[in-house]
């Protein structure tokens, strides 16, 4: 047991508090053109940018972003899963058109890499594959669901689509997924408030009956629609409220929450220990069990709506066979803030360069008894302690 823990996160917590009174909060931001350099945006949500990309748009679509074919998702679809090879890997052959600029095939590759981080599945470049996506600039965000025969394309309008969790929104579709709202059990989560829906847009509303995957509805999902959706009136009035209360923020802004992540390896049957985290601040810990359990690593990637990372490793006790490493990015490729570190230690800090850390823990199958324990924040607070 690590008995200073409670103490260190108490301490950690009046750090935090001095500096929220010492700084205000990060202006939100207002458009897809007050994005961040890597393509996140910090005031609307995901799903009001494809929104608004797609108005008036000549093409027909369902739910405002999905190419009309066949009417599935991961509650009732089978035949449309990417297949998984023995090695446990699901491979997603894609192509990327040349009409992009260098910058935003960079920020594609980086939106896609992060499933390859935190799942089974693995966006590949096609070689000759029959069955692919090709990620083209046409008109507007949109994309097919689930595999489908031949090639695929996913529209990805430049510059309005190339936002980072919008290249995420549509990829999951193409995994198989529909709009978190859709949810069989959604209204036990969230009220529809029809009388304020533009009559045209309500079938964009209509519950898919299926599995749910036995997970816990994701207010926070990448694949959910904002509280404003398809109003019918200017002003625009509320048409989803969270019953939970008005104020429950509704629709991601950085990209792919954690229940998205818990999402796509159930329905892939991923058995990995992989968590994302996006909140302002929080704690994380790790086993030898969890990671044995995981497949032998586990990884937390820290994907915050501030400018940069503070992370306080309060306990850290690794045996010799097992490590943990800490990246200054979004993947293993990424500059090494902590290199592979075993022993006995009470505290480490570190401080990332930009929004994105990744913490990997690795343990032998021999090993039981590794532990750590470890507390974020970000933004301001991050600014704060460095």
């Amino acid at each position: 047991m690590c008995k200073q823990c409670p103490t260190m996160f108490m301490r950690m917590e009046l750090v935090m508090l001095m500096c929220l009174a010492g700084q205000s909060l990060p202006k939100p931001m207002q458009g897809p053109d007050d994005q961040n350099h890597d393509g996140t945006d910090q005031g609307i949500t995901i799903f009001e940018i494809i929104e608004t990309a797609n108005k008036d748009i000549p093409i027909l679509l369902s739910e405002a972003d999905i190419a009309i074919n066949i009417n599935r998702n991961s509650r009732n679809c089978t035949r449309c899963m990417w297949q998984k090879e023995k090695n446990g890997v699901v491979p997603v052959p894609f192509v990327i058109s040349p009409d992009y600029t260098v910058k935003e095939q960079s920020l594609i590759y980086s939106a896609l890499k992060e499933f390859e981080m935190m799942t089974c599945v693995q966006f590949v470049k096609r070689s000759s594959e029959s069955d692919y996506l090709s990620i083209e600039s046409g008109a507007g965000c949109w994309s097919y669901i689930g595999r489908n025969s031949g090639k695929q394309m996913v529209s990805l309008f430049s510059p309005d689509c190339m936002v980072y969790g919008v290249i995420q929104h549509e990829a999951m579709h193409n995994l198989g997924f529909l709009h978190e709202h859709t949810r069989t059990d959604r209204d036990n989560f969230i009220d529809i408030l029809w009388k304020n829906i533009n009559k045209d847009y309500w079938k964009n509303f209509n519950i898919i009956y299926g599995n749910t995957l036995n997970l816990p509805y994701d207010y926070t999902s990448v694949m959910h629609y904002h509280r404003y959706a398809f109003s019918r009136n200017d002003p625009i009035l509320l048409t989803i409220v969270p019953k939970p209360g008005p104020t429950v923020e509704i629709g991601q802004r950085i990209g792919l929450s954690n229940l998205d992540v818990r999402k796509i390896n159930a329905f892939y049957s991923c058995n990995l220990c992989r968590e994302k985290l996006v909140e302002l601040s929080g704690s994380f810990s790790g086993s030898s069990n969890s990671a044995t359990d995981g497949g032998g690593n586990c990884l937390w990637l820290i994907q915050v709506p501030g400018k940069k990372v503070s992370l306080q490793i309060v306990y850290l006790r690794i045996f010799s066979t097992d490590y943990i490493k800490v990246y200054d990015g979004l993947t293993k490729s990424s500059s090494v803030l902590l290199e592979e570190t075993s022993g006995l230690k009470l505290s480490i800090t570190l401080v990332s360069s930009g929004r994105n850390m990744l913490v990997e823990f690795v343990s032998a199958s021999s090993s039981k008894r590794s532990i750590f324990n470890a507390f974020y924040s970000t933004g301001f607070i991050a600014d704060c302690l460095s």
